[in-house]
């Protein structure tokens, strides 16, 4: 499988680590997901997860409980969930996730970081074969931990790959699979430290620092959006 997302993983954490932005984001993700799974954690596998990634972020408790409150007020029922694609400098692809309460102002507000990078929107659709969607989860790798056995119990719960890198281990299933995979390894008592749905590029493309430096900038205004979730694309 291809890994076009480590490059922006670690440019988007490294990002995200300096964004006043942050909190505002994971606390959306948590006011949506217990909008369309209902607020208790413990019957509410994505809510549980964005509440984990939240905390992983030394979030508040008090944010995660207002956030989680929002979710049974009006104001929650404006809120959907859009995704758009386009193509950015230098022919890179990007898939945008957004989580919004006025579609028309995110819309805009996209297209706009596009067309000012010389690129443009595409209609939905045309990037889906382009990406896998893929559930991924990561935690610390402890002393105790076993990568053979581990694959072997989870295989059955979805899972196709599983990888260490630099003391972290990474598990990757369909992004079906993500409730069986999360609860399999509840069950294990893995400390799971980040757990989201990725877009993986089927054929990650290779740009020079150059180009990236252009790409980057470009990626910048779109993830500092209030309204952007997340942003994947093609960099090998």
């Amino acid at each position: 499988m291809g890994r076009a997302f480590e490059y922006r993983r670690a440019a988007k954490e490294k990002r995200w680590d300096k964004m006043s932005r942050l909190f505002p984001k994971l606390a959306k993700a948590i006011t949506v997901a217990a909008k369309e799974g209902g607020p208790d954690p413990d019957m509410n596998a994505a809510l549980r997860t964005a509440i984990q990634n939240a905390k992983a972020q030394n979030m508040p408790k008090d944010n995660i409980e207002n956030a989680i409150k929002r979710s049974q007020g009006k104001d929650a029922d404006s809120y959907v969930e859009v995704t758009y694609e386009g193509k950015g400098p230098h022919g890179v692809l990007v898939f945008v996730e957004c989580a919004t309460d006025n579609t028309t102002r995110t819309v805009a507000n996209v297209k706009s970081y596009f067309n000012k990078a010389g690129g443009s929107l595409v209609p939905n659709g045309s990037l889906e074969f382009m990406f896998d969607r893929k559930a991924v989860f990561q935690f610390d790798k402890t002393e105790d931990t076993d990568l053979e056995e581990l694959e072997l119990e989870l295989i059955d719960a979805g899972l196709e790959e599983i990888e260490e890198n630099e003391g972290v281990v990474y598990i990757y299933g369909d992004y079906k699979d993500f409730g069986t995979l999360s609860k399999a390894l509840e069950d294990k008592g893995t400390e799971v430290t980040k757990a989201n749905l990725q877009r993986i590029a089927t054929s990650p493309i290779e740009f020079s620092e150059e180009q990236l430096n252009d790409i980057e900038k470009m990626l910048d205004k779109i993830e500092e959006d209030d309204d952007v979730q997340a942003a994947f694309t093609n960099i090998a």
